[in-house]
């Protein structure tokens, strides 16, 4: 499991589910990603490259100014991702010798270490965080929805822009998966093998996201299961700051803004912004300063920085919570019952903004480049002030909190791996 916080913490949940199942786990990822480990029974596999280095690499920030542009993003991804593949597809190697099975995850799948599996003729299935199945029931997260003015339905849209970004996807990461079966000694994939279809390779594709949020739709195949959120509880010892504590007792609910590891060229006027709607809108906050798109600097006394804390413990204390969209972000918000406020940078992140907008959960996105503090002011008083959004918020939250997503996984998963050897 690779990538930024957001993409390695459900894995994370789904070892524990799987250490709880009563099988040794190993997660291989980033060392900064260790302490979300310890004290768990999971044993820790180092794989090079730190993805905040990444994140503020100058690709970084042109992949995030890819707003709505499927070419220019997988471009700079690519990019940003070929000078370490190699190196993390030998790390992840070396921490898959002599397991019985292999589960990928988002990013894995992006860099071809399905080949890793190949190579040690070990069976695997892929965890997921976003939809990529083709269906007629909406389009590819990775673009635009059914503009309206084309001369056919929403249906065939939807189920060609899949089949568009897979295409794409191929096109840019085919160089990727070529390095990576180099290194791993395997022989060239012919044209027909390196099609992206993951649905005909007979391993379960689990989604991890709730069916209350995105419904499973008539057209997938039986392979791919919608199994609910994987959520990773904070730490049994984890406490909040006294300072923290302090400031969330001192007044009625703050509205949480965070953008997660997204990062700014310019923290401050962003933070200024902020600060500028949470006074309009007459509300007191709360900063993540820890990644780099805001600044914990010469802040009102009305506003708390904030490093890190988890969701879980957080986000149900906020009136509203303001964030980019991020798969993991998300889905805390929308468990916390709370209405979310999205502004998507790139990728994914505007489905997910539409959808919760759609579910009823949060006011209508405001894309990053289009953010101001007036929209923000309007966002943030719809939210705190919509006695129907915060129901529907709640409503779905307590839904959600009810799912397992985590152990219906692990059961799938199981029951996949174990006819396998049977097979076998």
């Amino acid at each position: 499991a690779t990538g930024s916080r957001g993409d390695v913490q459900p894995y994370i949940a789904l070892a524990v589910g799987l250490r709880q199942a009563g099988h040794a786990v190993c997660v291989a990822t980033h060392d900064e990603f260790r302490p979300l480990l310890d004290g768990r029974g999971i044993e820790y596999a180092p794989v090079r490259g730190n993805p905040r280095d990444l994140l503020n690499d100058e690709r970084a920030h042109s992949m995030l100014a890819a707003q709505g542009n499927a070419l220019k993003f997988l471009r700079e991804f690519t990019a940003l991702l070929a000078p370490g593949a190699r190196q993390m597809a030998l790390d992840c190697r070396e921490a898959s010798r002599g397991s019985d099975a292999i589960v990928l995850s988002n990013t894995g799948l992006v860099a071809g270490f399905r080949q890793i599996a190949a190579a040690l003729g070990v069976p695997y299935c892929t965890g997921l965080l976003q939809p990529v199945t083709p269906t007629r029931a909406f389009a590819s997260p990775f673009l635009p929805e059914f503009p309206g003015w084309l001369p056919f339905g929403r249906g065939v849209y939807n189920l060609w822009s899949h089949r568009l970004f897979r295409a794409l996807f191929r096109r840019f990461f085919d160089g990727l998966t070529r390095m990576v079966r180099h290194e791993l000694e395997l022989p060239p994939l012919s044209r027909r093998e390196a099609r992206p279809r993951l649905e005909v390779s007979g391993a379960p594709l689990l989604y991890a996201f709730s069916p209350s949020v995105v419904a499973p739709p008539d057209d997938w195949p039986s392979c791919a299961h919608v199994t609910g959120y994987w959520p990773l509880d904070r730490p049994a010892g984890w406490r909040p700051s006294p300072e923290l504590r302090a400031f969330l007792d001192a007044g009625r609910p703050p509205v949480y803004v965070g953008f997660g590891s997204m990062t700014s060229r310019d923290p401050e006027a962003t933070t200024a912004l902020v600060v500028e709607a949470l006074a309009r809108a007459g509300r007191r906050g709360v900063l993540l300063t820890g990644s780099g798109a805001l600044s914990g600097d010469d802040l009102p006394d009305e506003i708390f920085p904030l490093e890190s804390a988890p969701h879980d413990w957080l986000f149900p204390r906020m009136a509203a919570v303001v964030h980019h969209g991020g798969a993991g972000t998300t889905s805390a918000g929308l468990r916390a019952g709370v209405p979310s406020i999205v502004v998507p940078f790139f990728a994914d992140q505007p489905f997910w903004a539409r959808t919760v907008h759609r579910l009823g959960a949060g006011p209508r996105p405001i894309p990053r480049r289009r953010l101001t503090a007036t929209r923000l002011v309007a966002a943030i008083t719809q939210a705190t002030s919509d006695d129907d959004m915060r129901r529907r918020a709640a409503a779905l939250g307590e839904r959600i909190r009810a799912e397992d997503g985590v152990s219906r996984a692990v059961n799938i998963m199981l029951e996949h791996f174990g006819r396998t050897r049977t097979e076998e």
